[in-house]
């Protein structure tokens, strides 16, 4: 039986890699199609409100652009670049 569990725990760990990858590969994916769906989106000119993030288009307004990434993280629980793509686009 602890054999079986060690075998199980190294198949898992051999493993990780390959699905590490995937991730990646979906995540690039979509980030791909997140990008065509703003163009689109800029192209039909639709704006598109997000709740909760008037204060960071306030702070955008005022020009304290990192305060309003800070902002947009907390809010949103994105990554860096993706905050700062997003209040660039403000």
């Amino acid at each position: 039986m602890d054999i079986a569990v060690y075998i199980l725990i190294v198949a898992l760990i051999l493993q990780y890699p390959l699905l590490e990858s995937r991730i990646q590969k979906l995540q690039r994916r979509a980030d791909r199609i997140e990008r065509k769906l703003d163009l689109i989106l800029d192209h039909l000119d639709i704006q598109v409100a997000e709740p909760g993030l008037e204060r960071v288009a306030a702070l955008v307004r005022e020009g304290k652009k990192i305060e309003a990434i800070k902002v947009y993280r907390q809010l949103t629980d994105a990554g860096l670049k993706e905050a700062k793509d997003a209040v660039e686009r403000m």
